[in-house]
């Protein structure tokens, strides 16, 4: 069993379509996949509920209640821990042990880098992440490619504390996705597969780790 937390300080920064689209990316690959949802708006426990009656489910798992780790299924080979927004390092330390690799998203603006950047400097001296047992990679979300603005905050990324290890760009499909359960990796067409691109190094730097 491999589990990924999805976590940021910053709100409105994609964390849920990032965890859901890697949850539903293992599932379609045909792995045992579990969701824990610990953001009391659960908004992946509903898209998982919209995601029942297909070939591929995700497991929701309620991370809000006590010992939710206790109910994870033997037999899950994939965790996506959905962290609730705002949620700081310290909250994060009473189950880091149970981590395999942390991924934070990080919109592309000068405002989203600055009230990213304690955050990541908190959690570099997380100690399981200090002795390098757990790995930490920064994914820029929603960008623009085609805007200067875009390019100029992914290039300040380099400064931040953890790698870049994927660019996911800006598209309405998620949002449209997500209200029907589905993911990127849902569809076959021309048009999503550039987008399916993305989120390739980030899930050859999971597979890594």
């Amino acid at each position: 069993m491999r589990t990924i937390l999805v976590a940021s300080s910053k709100g409105g920064c994609g964390k849920t379509t990032i965890a859901t689209n890697l949850a539903a990316y293992y599932a379609i690959d045909g792995k045992a996949t579990a969701l824990v949802d610990t953001d009391r708006q659960q908004s992946s426990q509903r898209w998982c509920a919209r995601r029942a009656g297909f070939s591929s489910p995700v497991l929701p798992l309620d991370g809000t209640r006590r010992r939710w780790s206790d109910r994870i299924p033997a037999d899950a080979e994939r965790v996506i821990v959905d962290a609730p927004a705002g949620v700081s390092v310290g909250e994060l330390e009473r189950y880091a042990d149970q981590l395999d690799a942390i991924v934070v998203p990080v919109l592309p603006s000068v405002i989203d880098l600055e009230a990213s950047a304690d955050f990541l400097n908190e959690l570099r001296e997380l100690k399981a992440v200090r002795k390098r047992k757990l790995p930490v990679a920064l994914v820029a979300n929603r960008v623009k490619p085609w805007t200067n603005a875009s390019q100029i905050a992914v290039d300040a990324m380099s400064e931040l504390p953890f790698p870049l290890v994927a660019q996911l760009r800006d598209t309405q499909a998620y949002v449209l996705m997500a209200g029907l359960g589905r993911s990127i990796f849902d569809y076959h067409s021309e048009a999503v597969r550039g987008h399916q691109d993305d989120w390739l190094k980030l899930l050859k730097w999971i597979a890594k780790h």
